[in-house]
């Protein structure tokens, strides 16, 4: 059988897998297995190994952590006090308390790491608060499905940690590297709310209340817990004290004891916390053991090399390249989650972005986005299912009031396509000086 050929049936199959319901790590597997069948290669050694070396890697213990850090948070107190820190303060912006849901999910990206818990954590204060005062609910609800995001692109991000373990990159590069695109892409979205509202100021609530600027004071002592968890998370990291794991258990600690003093650390709220954390951590180490199988079957084979060199006859510039990728990213989030997007392409796509000459650190900030895109993209975008489950409202409504922010994703591409330093400016800074 010819390469083409095995590769179009190896595609074929691995969609009727995922098509037919299998869960994704096990779809892989078999798609690796059948690949390994073709060239008449040992499969179970070679699976065995594979996954070994895969989950074999110290990096990837920060990947719990950081989840059950996010886990305790969820069931703080922690979004009822940005929310009130923050709302005296945005008050006065055009488009006024819109901008809590961007503003919050942006500081809660910080001590988090996803997409789906930042939503819901915001969500579960914002959406009800907004809905009081008279805020457009199509705004409301698009603006958090967007911002949401955030949770993917600022640092801690579980999905640059499995990127990074898929590619054999830095974390702590990687973490870096996302802070500036994340600051662009939440300013990107606190301007379109302003035009929005100056622009339709008929669908705008009543002014707030004006505070005096003691009251503001008074207020933002409430973000003082975030702030402090913010510091020893990511300062320790920045600062060269710790590694991206030893600042996951800095981070662990501190939510705990940050639990502990709102008085929400309880035996029943620990539990559900330590047993919600393992789940999801399983889960991705499922998906990451099943993709490296994959992934050395895929080399076994040969397709992906045959696959670059094909793309490489076309003689692409970077920017066709990057357009083609762009799309092809766009089409499968329709699909899959970002986790199984980034495990399950790297080992195709890699050859050709090397071979292309993108920076690997640079370019994983670029995969990062384009997952966003996938978190509000239906039918399986995750922060639309989030918003479903705490508004009732129509998966695809829901998608379409967060697609003028899927379009200024779109812009932060291609602004990070132009100016690569938005991604590796920073990491050469601070790293490279040291």
């Amino acid at each position: 059988m010819d390469l083409m050929t095995l590769t179009a049936l190896l595609i074929a199959l691995l969609f009727a897998l995922l098509a037919g319901g299998v869960w994704v790590a096990l779809a892989l597997a078999a798609v690796g297995m059948v690949a390994m069948a073709q060239v008449a290669a040992p499969a179970g050694p070679v699976m065995a190994t594979s996954i070994w070396q895969s989950l074999n890697n110290w990096d990837l213990t920060a990947l719990p952590m950081f989840i059950l850090m996010g886990e305790v948070l969820y069931r703080t107190r922690l979004s009822e006090d940005m929310f009130e820190g923050l709302a005296p303060w945005l008050s006065r912006l055009p488009g006024r308390l819109l901008h809590t849901n961007i503003v919050g999910c942006a500081i809660f990206a910080a001590v988090s790491g996803s997409s789906a818990a930042t939503t819901a954590t915001i969500g579960r204060i914002a959406l009800p608060e907004l809905k009081k005062r008279g805020y457009d609910e199509r705004m409301t609800i698009g603006t958090l499905a967007g911002s949401g995001t955030l949770g993917l692109l600022i640092p801690p991000s579980i999905i640059m940690i499995v990127y990074a373990t898929a590619t054999d990159q830095s974390v702590a590069r990687l973490f870096i590297a996302g802070v500036v695109p994340g600051l662009m892409l939440a300013g990107l979205f606190m301007g379109y709310v302003m035009l929005w509202s100056m622009a339709f100021k008929h669908r705008m609530p009543p002014a707030e209340p004006a505070t005096t600027f003691v009251d503001r004071v008074v207020a933002t002592r409430r973000l003082i817990p975030v702030i402090l968890l913010i510091a020893g998370v990511i300062g320790s990291i920045y600062g060269g004290l710790a590694s991206a794991t030893e600042a996951a258990v800095v981070g662990v600690f501190l939510s705990l004891v940050l639990s502990w003093s709102m008085g929400t650390l309880t035996k029943v709220s620990a539990t559900d916390a330590l047993l919600s954390a393992t789940r999801t951590s399983c889960m991705i180490c499922f998906i990451l053991a099943g993709a490296a199988f994959l992934t050395t079957a895929m080399g076994f084979t040969g397709i992906p090399r045959e696959l670059a060199e094909w793309v490489g006859s076309f003689d692409l510039t970077q920017w066709q390249l990057l357009v083609a990728l762009t799309l092809f990213y766009i089409l499968l989030g329709c699909f899959l989650d970002g986790i199984s997007m980034v495990v399950l392409t790297t080992s195709i796509i890699m050859p050709m972005v090397e071979k292309a000459g993108f920076d690997l650190i640079w370019f994983g900030i670029y995969v990062v986005i384009v997952t966003e895109m996938a978190q509000i993209t239906p039918p399986v975008g995750f922060n639309l299912y989030v918003l479903q489950s705490m508004t009732g409202r129509n998966l695809f409504i829901i998608g379409w009031y967060a697609l003028p922010l899927f379009l200024l994703m779109v812009v932060a591409v291609a602004l990070l396509a132009l100016f690569p330093g938005l991604a590796l400016w920073l990491p050469s800074t601070m790293l490279d000086a040291r």
